[in-house]
């Protein structure tokens, strides 16, 4: 795989992965520039969402209400990329970047997992943005994310680009718009096939796992997610590569 991915592979294994950016409350807000620009200079590597814009922007912003992060109602896909950055994140002078923006302030100072937020089934436009935007971005950068049919998309049109396959128990709320046996296939890892992933992005909530060691004995690295702190990856780390982190310095 170093081969085929160089510098994006190897950064699998390190440094930590600094979840939306080095944020904090009373920091830079999540998926901001100031937070992104933050984990370069403490040297961590930086995971972000996408989605797209009214106007087919991918932008970076992980609900899909703007009300937590603006205060405002709505949703970010009602609105166009111009409308979306003059929005402000947490009463800050942050804006919304776009991923194009934000890959400009990283550069080739940290790798960058680029998260696809898309509804289970609505696959195409945002890869195909994202992947636009990536040709013009030469640091290490990957693309990860839960719908495993959005890693086949890449595998069949942009093989290139490495690939990391979200998981976790899909047993809350969150998980009712998948039938249950499919919730129970995805929880055991059974989307692999269909995503085709280079590595997996685990939720502690599936972790450890005799699947995953599997996996990961036959080549595949595996990156924990959320760590909030210190003992939470002492109890996994036997088991993974890598770890994607909040609210602490990992």
């Amino acid at each position: 795989m170093k081969d085929i991915f160089g510098e994006s592979w190897e950064r699998l294994f390190g440094p930590a992965i600094a979840h939306r950016g080095l944020w904090s409350p009373d920091g830079p807000p999540e998926n901001s520039l100031g937070a992104f620009q933050a984990a370069c200079t403490a040297g961590y590597d930086i995971e972000l969402d996408v989605q797209l814009s009214a106007d087919g922007e991918a932008m970076v912003f992980h609900d899909s209400q703007l009300k937590r992060m603006t205060g405002l109602e709505g949703r970010i896909s009602d609105h166009t990329a111009s409308d979306l950055r003059q929005l402000r994140l947490k009463g800050t002078d942050e804006t919304i970047p776009t991923l194009a923006e934000a890959l400009t302030e990283v550069g080739r100072r940290a790798m960058v997992h680029i998260e696809i937020k898309i509804p289970y089934g609505e696959v195409g436009p945002l890869e195909r943005r994202v992947h636009d935007v990536l040709i013009d971005h030469s640091g290490p950068t990957c693309v990860i994310g839960f719908n495993p049919y959005s890693h086949a998309w890449f595998a069949d049109h942009h093989p290139k680009i490495l690939r990391g396959l979200d998981s976790y128990s899909y047993n809350g709320p969150d998980a009712r718009h998948l039938a249950p046996d499919v919730r129970k296939r995805y929880a055991q890892l059974g989307h692999v096939a269909i995503a085709k992933p280079h590595f997996l992005a685990l939720s502690l909530d599936m972790l450890p796992s005799a699947k995953a060691d599997g996996f990961r004995n036959a080549g595949m690295p595996v990156i924990a997610w959320t760590v909030r702190a210190p003992e939470q990856w002492d109890a996994v780390k036997d088991h993974c590569d890598n770890l994607i982190f909040e609210g602490y310095l990992a």
